[in-house]
């Protein structure tokens, strides 16, 4: 399991029409907070599910009166917009386009993208989303820019 994790200012997801002319609507909108680009391979279980969202919530990533990073989200009130991400496991260290061979298939990866939310939500979490498998528009306000890779492996601890 993989996240691009970008602290904001304020950000929201629009899912795009289906055809050129058609309106977007929007998704998911959050004020300060994360967005998190979350990407499945094949082995993920709900250890993975469970390391990543702990850590999340946890991470302090948001400056105290000393402008230190020293506060988690939920001290600094803010909220998720989890965008699902498969792109996160392209591998393109040969040739010129991307492998997808350890993406997770789109049905597992679905189910455990609904999970991962769900744990987030049953802790407390303000959370908004993308919509899984649309094409999307995210659009983002970075704040620092404060930009983190988390990767949990099934056979790492």
């Amino acid at each position: 399991m993989r996240i691009l994790l970008q602290r904001v200012k304020s950000a929201e997801v629009r899912i795009r029409a289906e055809s050129p002319e058609g309106p977007s609507r929007v998704s998911g909108r959050i004020r300060a907070g994360y967005v998190l680009l979350v990407g499945f391979t094949h082995d993920d279980t709900d250890a993975e599910l469970e390391w990543m969202t702990e850590k999340v919530i946890g991470l302090r990533l948001f400056p105290d009166d000393e402008q230190r990073m020293n506060r988690d989200i939920r001290e600094h009130g803010g909220a998720l917009l989890v965008v699902s991400q498969f792109t996160l496991y392209g591998d393109v260290r040969k040739g010129r386009r991307p492998s997808f061979v350890d993406a997770a298939k789109p049905q597992p990866a679905e189910l455990l993208y609904n999970r991962f939310v769900e744990g987030l939500r049953q802790r407390g979490m303000e959370v908004e989303t993308g919509e899984f498998g649309a094409m999307m528009d995210v659009e983002l306000i970075n704040d620092g820019p404060v930009t983190i890779l988390l990767e949990r492996e099934a056979d790492r601890p």
